[in-house]
């Protein structure tokens, strides 16, 4: 009987954005995504993968864009973050219908719906084989969940940050709007923040170049992804020194 095969990454924290929970509606929370979603976490949990998550919000509220239309910014970003503590329970939820034992922490204590996150704690959790949804970014406004997945991931000694997106990699252009656009399968943090490469925010791609943490960008929405990537094969674009 073969063995079954080796992960090249054991512990994982992968970035998703809320609108990767949208699926064809135009807000909030499509339970059928999130489930395959939930599936697709579940495949590499079944590997041995440790897997950690930091999700957005932006299916349900967006701060900044809130606060371009006249709201207090640092209002805005919590209630943003509020948004990505709904989008952690939906998930939560849907993994745990796959079987998965799964917790999440919020940088905002609210205890009756999750536990606040604790350094300690959370890696633990990831030992024991649970996945840890990471909510309410880092806890401050005027930063992104990019950041957050950053900050979560170097606290975790997670070995990659995977950030699910809905095209299967980094182009020099956006490829819906120019046909022309190549795609970029490894390329360097300097490259990201130099050319203005929507990876994530300078901040994030900043922390991750300072602490030599790889990126790997890839279509989340392609049945099966995910147990790819972290199996080592070439799918979407890396991000290195």
């Amino acid at each position: 009987m073969a063995s079954p095969p080796s992960p090249v990454y054991k512990r994982i924290l992968l970035k998703l954005s809320g609108e990767a929970l949208i699926g064809r509606q135009s807000y909030g929370v499509d339970p059928e995504v999130t489930s395959r979603i939930a599936g697709d976490i579940a495949e590499i949990q079944a590997l041995g993968v440790q897997t950690a998550i930091v999700i957005g919000g932006g299916n349900i509220f967006r701060g900044l864009a809130a606060s371009a239309r006249g709201m207090d910014r640092a209002t805005a970003d919590y209630m943003g973050m509020l948004a990505t503590v709904i989008n952690a329970l939906a998930l939560q939820d849907a993994l745990e219908h796959q079987g998965v034992l799964t917790r999440v922490a919020t940088a905002i204590e609210m205890r009756a719906v999750a536990e606040p996150f604790i350094r300690r704690r959370a890696i633990r959790h990831l030992e024991k084989g649970r996945v840890v949804v990471f909510a309410a970014g880092t806890g401050n406004p005027y930063f992104t969940t990019d950041t957050a997945a950053a900050l979560r991931a170097m606290e975790m000694k997670a070995d990659v940050i995977l950030k699910g997106t809905k095209v299967d990699g980094v182009y020099t252009a956006d490829p819906v709007t120019h046909p022309e656009a190549r795609k970029l399968e490894r390329l360097s943090y300097l490259e990201v923040i130099e050319r203005g490469l929507k990876v994530m925010d300078s901040t994030a791609v900043t922390l991750c170049m300072d602490n030599g943490l790889p990126i790997v960008v890839f279509n989340l929405g392609t049945p099966g992804n995910l147990r790819r990537v972290v199996l080592g094969e070439p799918v979407g674009s890396t991000v290195t020194n």
